[in-house]
């Protein structure tokens, strides 16, 4: 199997590049940082440091880079059986020109071998965003083509990938955590599913989708939101404190109590997950910093992210939300100077104030009583 993978950052060495070499593909990953690729094709291999109560480095071997805007990168379209990617949700549309030329070389070349592509984003249906970026760039003939030929698969994610702390001098050292989860629509797929071991194929996506969502998103940003008003530094530390630990692990009970509604996940196996990623955010050996976990605060506050999808639900099935409520209360509170979107928070709340600042973030009406109570809330905070 021949794979290209589009974003060589930690995610895409130490989750899906690893998955993709460690199954034997002939691996070649696109990426604009030229010390990155100029790294990876000197060496052809890397480290990842997996870390957790068993410690371990592994050697990914035999890959190669190329620069994802040039030609090269368009001649591998054309060739390989699978593309993947992590590059971050607001990239995927930049990345579509560049897959559409490759598909039109290689519709053009009459390879009709099926490919498919996968977005590996933290995102809801990223890879059907991606391919209607994707469709928009190509000819009538194109778009025709690729729908006989191109699957366009959506997927699940999970793994906690935080900064190396030796990226300073080497940049292709990660650090990552022990568990993984890359859950694929099978449904999707155009000829035979790949056999990649980490890769599990459902045809029940979307309950996984938002198993994720709402769990480890949900309490990820809220460990961060809280983390940083607390005075703490990394999610560790403010998982370990005892007010923030319980407002998280209720806002994942309330998240977790639409699922169980919604796609009759077991109470008891869902609360053992729970558990499992309230022990995840406890790693001593994950150093992951509250201000990286918590930026991006529009995106994570918006209707279909982490925090508004949830709370919606709960509203949907008359179910309780208060440790919701106080996590999207300290999301309003978050600030960052080298986050744009943070910044862009801050003035939208100095111009508007939380009650209609949330609701042209979130789309929920200003006057309704849920947002009622995160403005009283924000205003205790």
């Amino acid at each position: 199997m021949q794979a290209l993978h589009f974003g060589a950052g930690n995610i895409g060495r130490g989750f899906i590049g690893k998955l993709l070499a460690d199954a034997g593909a002939s691996l070649t990953f696109a990426d604009v940082n030229p010390t990155v690729l100029d790294a990876l094709n000197a060496r052809h291999s890397y480290q990842v440091h997996v870390v957790g109560e068993q410690e371990q480095v592994d050697t990914v071997s035999d890959v190669n880079a190329v620069s994802s805007i040039g030609d090269d990168v368009v001649a591998l379209i054309a060739e390989v059986d699978l593309i993947t990617t992590a590059v971050g949700p607001v990239v995927l549309e930049r990345i579509a020109p560049t897959i559409a030329k490759g598909l039109e070389k290689r519709r053009a070349a009459g390879n009709e071998r099926p490919l498919n592509i996968i977005a590996c984003e933290n995102m809801v249906r990223g890879t059907t965003q991606l391919k209607g970026h994707v469709l928009n760039a190509l000819s009538a003939e194109g778009k025709s083509w690729a729908e006989a030929h191109v699957g366009f698969v959506d997927s699940a994610v999970d793994r906690i990938v935080p900064p190396s702390e030796s990226a300073d001098s080497d940049p292709l050292a990660v650090t990552v955590e022990t568990f993984s989860e890359w859950i694929v629509d099978k449904t999707q797929f155009k000829g035979a599913l790949p056999t990649i071991a980490g890769m599990e194929p459902t045809d029940n996506l979307m309950a996984f989708v938002e198993r994720k969502l709402f769990t480890l998103n949900t309490g990820h940003a809220i460990t961060a939101w809280l983390g940083q008003q607390a005075g703490h530094r990394t999610i560790r530390d403010a998982i370990l404190d005892e007010s923030i630990r319980a407002v998280v692990k209720g806002a994942m009970e309330e998240s977790g109590a639409v699922l169980i509604k919604r796609y009759g996940f077991e109470p008891a196996k869902h609360a053992a997950y729970i558990q499992k990623i309230l022990g995840r955010f406890e790693n001593p050996y994950l150093k992951d910093d509250v201000e990286r976990v918590g930026r991006q605060p529009l995106r994570k506050l918006s209707a279909g992210d982490r925090l508004i999808k949830p709370l919606l639900g709960t509203l949907e099935y008359g179910l309780p939300h208060k440790n919701l409520v106080k996590g999207i209360a300290a999301g309003l509170r978050f600030h960052c100077d080298q986050d744009p979107q943070a910044q862009e928070l801050a003035q939208l709340l100095a111009e508007k104030g939380p009650r209609d600042a949330l609701a042209q973030i979130s789309g929920l009406d200003a006057q309704s009583d849920v947002v009622n109570d995160v403005v009283a809330c924000y205003n205790a905070q």
